[in-house]
């Protein structure tokens, strides 16, 4: 198994899709080369354009002679733009590579993920970070936010936080465990929504920022999203955040 972080600023997302770069696409070319053998990754999420990842998660099978620890150096001495560009790095790196069951899926032996996104509520600009969080030049009431996340905890039927577009799914029911709303240690005027699930719908976490910036601008109540869930209604919940602030943080097995 892989873990894998990346920048998904300059992806076309995780997908492998023609004349496009991908992150699948990427690294399987990268580790194909190495291996001699056609990879073919299972990525346990298939994160949209722009979206980034600090722990995403892929599994492969094939035998090769080179073993996992020189596979990782050599491929992110290709990712990084060869070996000889020293302390450079590149917008995609294997983290950790590890030796699993035969049976094992990266996908499917996922027991929950944990979502991460970053709102900056300066009310500067920061052109440099515009790849990297979502603007909102505004004071966020936190505590409104932290009761509004309250709601979302449980299993609930989440159609009400589904985009149109994604793949069609059995049943719109997920169990969300935790939600958390808090200020970054790091940066004062970042505003950090952390959700853990053990699946999620096509941008729910993205609808779920939407809605939750909407609760600490003042636009809606607390008590709406309770509504808005129980409504299974699109339109009912708030806008879609755009991708840039939104990470993958970690997947569970």
């Amino acid at each position: 198994m892989l873990k894998i972080a990346y920048d998904g600023s300059c992806f076309s997302g995780w997908q492998k899709q023609p004349d496009k770069r991908t992150v699948q696409g990427t690294l399987e070319d990268t580790l194909s080369a190495f291996t001699g053998i056609q990879i073919k990754l299972n990525g346990t999420s298939r994160t949209d354009a722009g979206v980034h990842a600090l722990g995403q998660c892929a599994s492969f099978s094939g035998e090769f002679s080179i073993p996992p620890e020189g596979l990782m150096k050599a491929a992110n001495d290709r990712l990084s733009g060869g070996m000889n560009r020293k302390n450079n790095v590149g917008d995609v790196e294997i983290l950790s590579i590890e030796e699993m069951p035969p049976d094992f899926h990266a996908r499917f032996d996922c027991k929950g993920k944990t979502y991460r996104y970053v709102i900056n509520s300066s009310p500067e600009r920061d052109i440099f970070r515009r790849n990297y969080c979502y603007w909102i030049p505004e004071r966020l009431d936190t505590d409104a936010m932290r009761l509004a996340a309250g709601y979302i905890i449980g299993e609930h039927d989440f159609k009400a936080f589904q985009a149109s577009g994604g793949t069609e799914r059995e049943t719109t029911v997920r169990t969300i465990t935790d939600v958390s709303v808090f200020t970054s240690d790091e940066k004062a005027d970042d505003v950090i929504i952390e959700v853990t699930g053990d699946g999620f719908l096509y941008n729910m976490v993205r609808i779920i920022t939407g809605t939750l910036v909407e609760v600490g601008l003042g636009k809606r109540t607390p008590e709406s999203v309770r509504d808005t869930i129980e409504s299974e209604d699109r339109a009912r919940a708030g806008h879609t955040a755009p991708a840039e602030g939104l990470y993958l943080k970690e997947i569970y097995y």
